[in-house]
């Protein structure tokens, strides 16, 4: 099993031969639920999870590379978008909604059955509000009575008195002109996650279930065909030792660490497909009078000519029982797939086969690019006034600069052909269901679990159907309509939010 490759003075290598049923890339939130949930349904599986840091949930999975937003479109204003003929279109909101509402489903059934810890120890209560002034308010009144239409959004709030806003948020309104339009809508069944926590804990319980093995500090370099699947090759870097693993499953749930291992499994279904990594910033309060102050979650509108992706917002955090303030997002460029992945990874990306794609994405997306280089430049003043916008009141000593995890956009072809960049999460899958590959950002981790049943369905057609009964505990509303969901609406997701400690109001 063990043999002797080469020896130098510093490195001596040793090959190891193992073989797994399953082997899981990436030690974050998509590869510890998929785990999870197949280790629920089947516990006879053989998985195994490789972590190229020393522990898990480091990398976009970790509190403070994240928003921690329970994305569930209640602030978000960039899934609403008004449409050419004016009206505002609110699919997008509809439907991520539903998939959050899927992942706390998930999170509940782990709860019940001590798979995760108390509630309170990844996932808090918090109120999410959409702020605007100016010229926004209209924009903001009609995407309030747009939704309201579903009964998603039955209990949601709009107001432009100021006093009122100022109850809701008072670090918003302390100091602001008073002759500023404003407006708010306010949604009290919002959350705060910590994705980091939620990681940490489903590792400790599969690491006590036979069959599984966590291995940290382990690099996949290279993933080819073999004839018993996939060969992974993979270096345990603290020992050393270099692996042959054979797989019959593959999932890359790496972040950003995906799009190179998708390319060298050559699959057809990965041609074309490229990554645009951006990385980012967060102020963070450190005044304890600021953060015991406010209590909410405040999204805004991107600045006209910046891209979604650019969304300020002022929010509170719970992470490991503390109480924090942050704003931003700033976007910063670098060209790494992931925050402690290697500056080589954009340029080695590069094929014959998405370099065209990447030039078309690139020149539609001038204003991106113009934007990014804005925020290089901006120094703490511009960062400033960024967030006194939201917080008139902002001093500069209130707050350090914190690096956030770093995200890589997709791009691929459209329908025509050409090269877009895409703003979401996909799932790549190989034509006989031996491959599986997570890409793209937000919601990402607050759909985790949505993501992972799109990967069941594609990959695991017949274990679903054997253990259907058993998945539908775990998760009631998968494979549900949005109008099945909206008749069951106040039995599930009374249970759900019972048992995470999270308010609900019927319809």
């Amino acid at each position: 099993m063990y043999k002797l490759l080469g020896q130098t003075k510093k490195v001596r290598e040793i090959m190891m031969n193992e073989q797994t049923q399953i082997a899981l890339i990436g030690g974050g939130i998509m590869s510890f639920t998929l785990a999870t949930i197949l280790k629920e349904l089947q516990p006879s599986l053989q998985i195994q999870i490789y972590e190229m840091l020393d522990d898990v949930g480091l990398e976009s999975s970790m509190a403070w590379n994240n928003a921690g937003t329970g994305h569930q479109a209640l602030c978000e204003l960039n899934y609403t978008p008004r449409q050419k003929d004016g009206t505002i279109n609110i699919s997008k909101a509809l439907k991520i909604n539903q998939q959050f509402e899927l992942s706390k489903e998930f999170w509940a059934y782990c709860v019940r059955n001590n798979l995760l810890d108390a509630p309170q120890s990844f996932i808090n209560p918090l109120p999410h509000l959409s702020f605007v002034a100016d010229s926004n308010v209209t924009f903001l009144k009609d995407r309030f009575e747009a939704l309201r239409q579903s009964p998603l959004y039955a209990h949601m709030l709009f107001s432009q008195d100021r006093e009122q806003i100022a109850q809701w948020a008072p670090l918003i309104m302390e100091g602001r002109d008073p002759n500023q339009p404003v407006a708010a809508t306010f949604m009290d069944g919002g959350s705060d996650v910590n994705f980091g926590a939620i990681v940490t804990q489903l590792r400790a319980n599969l690491a006590k279930k036979e069959g599984v093995g966590i291995f940290l500090s382990h690099k996949v370099a290279d993933i080819n065909r073999s004839s018993q699947g996939w060969e992974l090759k993979v270096i345990d870097t603290k020992n050393d030792v270099h692996k042959r693993v054979q797989a019959r499953f593959v999932f890359l749930g790496a972040g950003g660490g995906a799009f190179p291992l998708l390319q060298k499994s050559a699959i057809p279904e990965g041609r074309g497909y490229a990554g645009f990594p951006v990385s980012g910033l967060w102020l963070a309060c450190n005044n304890k009078e600021l953060i015991d102050k406010h209590a909410t979650k405040v999204y805004g509108k991107a600045s006209v000519g910046d891209p979604p992706m650019s969304v300020p917002h002022l929010d509170t955090r719970i992470i490991d029982g503390k109480k924090e303030l942050m704003f931003g997002p700033y976007a910063s460029f670098n060209t790494r797939f992931l925050k402690y992945g290697s500056l080589l990874d954009f340029p080695l990306s590069v094929r014959l086969n998405n370099f065209l794609p990447m030039l078309q994405a690139g020149l539609d997306n001038i204003p991106l690019t113009a934007y990014l280089v804005r925020q290089i430049f901006l120094g703490k003043n511009g960062r400033m006034d960024k967030l006194e916008f939201y917080m008139p009141s902002a001093r500069q000593e209130d707050w350090e600069l914190k690096i956030a995890g770093q995200r890589v956009q997709i791009i691929k072809k459209n329908a025509q052909g050409r090269g877009f960049l895409e703003f979401g999460t996909e799932v790549v899958v190989s034509a006989d269901k031996s491959l599986a590959a997570v890409l793209g950002a937000s919601p990402g981790a607050s759909i985790s679990v949505d993501v992972i049943l799109e990967v069941l369905e594609k990959c695991f057609a017949s274990e679903v159907q054997t253990h259907y009964d058993k998945l539908k505990e775990m998760v009631p509303s998968c494979q549900n309509t949005l109008e099945q969901n909206i008749a069951n609406f106040n039995h599930q997701r009374a249970k759900t939010a019972q048992t995470l400690h999270i308010p609900f109001a019927g319809i």
